[in-house]
């Protein structure tokens, strides 16, 4: 499946150079379906118009060639096609948001939302959606048509620099999320992607590593959220990963592109390389990469002239060209971009959006630990201390690509990189502001925590202590184990010594170790959260909202508990792409724990983690009872009675767990969840959908996923690690195929 032609294109004639209004172009008839439409503009387009589309170049001052008048800076561009009526392709950064690279847009804005692994904790699908189409529409008022967003990467190492763009460690929560964010941005016509395909798991020496992984664990891990994701959103494009798979750089491994892909799971859309990701001409043509993007970013731009001399000699069938731009037309097509074409200058209502984020932020806290009931806190307490965080001013962001930079937002050195100065920054929504505002009876009072000493002697005074804890990670490097940097650990353990009643406020980009825990009284997780971020801690402090987040990753007990406890010094290597050419390619052996990933490896190995995948505390009691499997076409679903006990209204998270009864390398693993709303006293009964695929096995030599026969082991409760209600259901062997369910 090197190359892939079409019959549809075959059969249209070329057509004549339309001098013509854009209404008399055949394909502007929308009855018409997308291939169709497609196929008719390829035969349309010259030579010089298909490789225009082939490889983008990023719309930044800086960057040669220059950009032209029409494109928007951004990301990436490709020029529109006047005569054709097709127009530019106006490509942005937005996993978290829509990016304004430098600030070359000046003035324009954008809503940071939640990081990634916060709308995970939510395990909230229509959430996903709903700022999935928060994105796209600010993304058409901004003139941007193709969002890199969909970030479906596990988190295999939980020290990785980009986790926090990731979901989870669980390949169905992460396809669901995935599928609804895109399926979101893409209801507002306008493109996004999936990323970055595949097994893109660490930062250190990311475009010289190889993650290596055989096929029937790759099958049941990363392949299957990416496989989920692509068919819940239907992503208008893939974007490979910068890393190699087996020894095969992604952009040109025909085994995922062209045999997974666009073979087994009949995916009709294209794939770009990562920025710069690309590196060859011809092996990444005939394995099926569709567009190379970011071709400044490496000396040769394979998919320019390089490309057009292949097909020139004959080592590049003109039908692979023809496949490319078909596909990316196709999707344009599909998704409603060239017949309503995002334009700049369109009108956002951030308030509305800032409330969405927040909204986010507020279901994905996570509460960890609540000694005594100590939240949610009183209002009306005399003194309140606040320390850390920068807490005063915002709460932090991730770095990188995917960073969102809104007006008034604080930043401060991070790390220095080649030269390269990498910030922290902290988007503008203060906790001690909100904080204040609500106990406005109270005397709060800030410290930065420089000093421990005297942060714990004023800490002494207090009624209560919020302290705020910060770990940054950026794209381009991984944490430095799982400590919390700064000597944080020693001022937490400082300051809840001297005052029990302490509250630790995690913005982190990952998992971290708590030595401190059992001193502090509570713990909040709230990731990266957003330009919501400050009032939504201090409306789940305050008891405004009922915590309901679930750890969307396992927290390790310590380092020697990860399936590869060492780490590689950065120093040693690089992780940018353009000195690829410059730096020996090494192996990461995923095997070790196969598709085992996260809670599934800690279950195997039988080792207690400090806070289990899926776990997540709540101001109010909820109840599972009744758990009973209902047999259907798919397997089976089960149903189960959610009972809130408490006196306050929330969200439980009913989470089903299955695994193979005495069979030995089938551990449980999540195969269906729902968010439930219950009001005080409510009872609801409640059926979660089981995903097939996680009750199957892909067999490599039939190339196919295969239910086995016999007794499965079903749990259902509120982690991994909650075994409380579990059933036993018998199945009859299976052929689930290797594609589309």
């Amino acid at each position: 499946m090197a190359t892939t032609t079409m019959t549809k294109l075959d059969s249209v004639a070329a057509m004549p150079d339309p001098a013509t209004p854009r209404q008399a172009l055949p394909w502007t008839d929308t009855s018409l379906p997308p291939e169709l439409r497609a196929a008719m503009v390829v035969a349309a387009m010259s030579q010089a118009e298909k490789f225009a589309w082939l490889s983008a170049t990023q719309a930044l001052p800086n960057r040669e060639p220059a950009p032209t008048d029409e494109a928007i800076g951004s990301a990436g561009y490709y020029p529109s096609i006047p005569r054709l009526g097709i127009p530019a392709m106006q490509q942005s950064d937005a996993s978290l948001g829509v990016t304004n690279p430098g600030t070359i847009r000046p003035g324009d804005q954008a809503t940071a939302l939640p990081a990634s692994l916060l709308l995970g904790a939510t395990f909230d699908p229509e959430l996903a959606h709903e700022t999935g189409a928060l994105v796209g529409r600010e993304a058409r008022a901004k003139g941007l048509n193709v969002m890199l967003a969909g970030g479906a990467n596990l988190v295999r190492d939980p020290r990785c620099g980009r986790n926090f763009e990731y979901i989870s460690e669980d390949p169905l929560l992460t396809g669901v999320m995935v599928g609804q964010s895109i399926a979101g941005i893409q209801s507002q016509h306008v493109v996004s992607t999936i990323k970055h395909f595949l097994l893109n798991a660490q930062e250190t020496g990311r475009p010289v590593v190889s993650s290596d992984l055989g096929e029937a664990a790759m099958r049941e891990s990363d392949l299957l959220a990416f496989q989920i994701g692509i068919e819940i959103g239907q992503p208008g494009s893939v974007m490979t990963s910068y890393n190699l798979v087996n020894g095969t750089y992604t952009a040109e491994d025909q085994f995922l592109i062209s045999t997974v892909l666009k073979g087994d799971w009949e995916y009709p859309g294209w794939v770009m390389s990562d920025w710069g990701g690309t590196h060859s001409t011809a092996a990444s043509a005939l394995a099926g990469l569709d567009a190379e993007s970011g071709a400044q970013w490496v000396p040769d731009q394979f998919f320019a002239g390089l490309l057009a001399a292949e097909v020139a000699a004959g080592r590049v069938p003109q039908s692979r060209i023809d496949d490319m731009i078909y596909r990316t037309l196709r999707s344009l097509f599909a998704i409603g971009v060239i017949d309503d074409p995002p334009r700049p200058g369109g009108l956002i209502d951030f308030d509305a959006h800032r409330r969405v984020a927040q909204r986010a932020a507020e279901e994905g806290i996570v509460l960890l630990k609540n000694s005594g009931d100590i939240l949610p806190a009183s209002a009306q307490m005399s003194r309140i201390l606040v320390i850390g965080g920068h807490a005063y001013c915002g709460v932090l962001a991730g770095g990188g690509s995917s960073q969102v930079t809104p007006d008034n937002c604080l930043q401060e050195p991070g790390v220095t990189i080649r030269g390269k100065d990498l910030p922290r920054t902290y988007h503008p929504s203060s906790p001690l502001a909100a904080i204040q505002a609500i106990a406005a009876r109270a005397q709060v009072d800030y410290l930065d925590g420089y000093d421990v000493d005297d942060t714990a002697e004023a800490a002494r005074a207090a009624d209560l202590v919020l302290l705020f804890a910060t770990e940054w990670r950026s794209e381009g490097l991984d944490a430095k184990g799982l400590s919390l940097p700064r000597a944080q650990d020693r001022l937490i353990d400082a300051v809840a010594t001297a005052q029990p009643r302490t509250i630790v406020v995690l913005e982190i980009g990952g998992p971290v170790t708590m030595p401190w825990l059992a001193k502090v009284a509570a713990v909040l997780v709230a990731f990266y959260p957003g330009v919501g971020g400050g009032p939504a801690i201090a409306n789940v402090v305050f008891g405004r909202v009922n915590p309901s987040g679930r750890l969307p990753c396992t927290f390790p007990a310590t380092e020697e508990q990860l399936p590869r406890p060492c780490q590689l010094d950065p120093a040693t290597t690089t992780s940018e792409p353009s000195e690829w050419r410059t730096h020996p390619i090494f192996h990461v052996n995923y095997d070790i724990e196969g598709a085992d990933v996260g809670y599934r490896w800690f279950e195997r190995k039988g080792f207690e983690p400090l806070f289990p995948f899926g776990f997540g505390l709540s101001y109010t009691d909820f109840v599972l009872s009744e758990i009973v499997a209902i047999p259907n076409e798919n397997g089976f679903a089960v149903s189960v009675t959610v009972t809130n006990h408490g006196s306050r209204a929330g969200a439980d998270v009913p989470q089903v767990y299955v695994g193979k009864a005495g069979h030995i390398g089938f551990v449980h693993r999540l195969a269906g969840f729902r968010r439930v709303m219950l009001e005080a006293g409510e009872h609801r009964r409640v059926e979660i959908a089981v995903e097939p695929r996680l009750l199957a096995r892909f067999d490599v030599g039939r190339q196919r996923f295969m239910i086995e026969g016999g007794r499965y082991s079903v749990r259902v409760g509120r982690n991994a690690a909650d075994a409380s209600l579990v059933l036993d259901v018998k199945l009859d062997a299976a052929d689930l195929g290797a594609g589309p369910t």
